[in-house]
């Protein structure tokens, strides 16, 4: 009888284990994917301010190419 009851305490405590388990590795997971989902939303946020940034240096390095033109043709 008491060899049943070790059993019976042996498996429940192997039962708590296993989903304890379970469950750690599901946060894990759960966390991995929001962390995805975050650099996956902010990629393309991240291109399109690159873009900007670079066209408008881009505009202003013109502007300024264009201003030194016009004084070196008045010179």
């Amino acid at each position: 009888m008491s060899n049943e009851t070790i059993d019976d305490i042996s498996g429940g405590i192997n039962a708590i284990g296993g989903s304890a388990g379970r469950i750690v590795t599901q946060q894990v997971e759960l966390v991995t994917l929001a962390i995805e989902s975050v650099a996956q939303l902010f990629t393309p946020v991240l291109k399109t301010a690159a873009d900007i940034v670079t066209g408008t240096i881009n505009g202003v390095n013109q502007v300024f190419e264009g201003a030194s033109s016009a004084i070196e043709q008045k010179k």
